[in-house]
């Protein structure tokens, strides 16, 4: 396989994992994080491929995904109470 082909292979991958870490997000924090990683692959794929706007993009969805990911983690920090301490 020449490196072209290798590139596009990496880019379908990081895609789909994108889109199926997005389908996936709502049953946990970690499927956001999940996008959060396929977004930054996705990104470097565009970068590589000298699609700059491309890889600019999928920057911004991975920053906005982490965003989310701190919050959802948070909200499940805050959902679970203060630890009580078993003796």
């Amino acid at each position: 396989m020449s490196g072209m082909d290798w590139l596009l292979v990496y880019g379908s991958v990081a895609v789909a994992t994108m889109l199926l870490m997005y389908t996936l997000e709502d049953r946990g924090a970690v499927f956001i994080l999940g996008f959060a990683a396929a977004c930054i692959a996705s990104s470097a794929y565009g970068f590589l491929a000298e699609a700059y706007p491309f890889g600019v993009l999928e920057a911004v969805w991975a920053l906005a995904a982490l965003r989310r990911w701190a919050r959802r983690s948070a909200e499940s920090v805050a959902d679970r109470g203060p630890r009580s301490e078993a003796a």
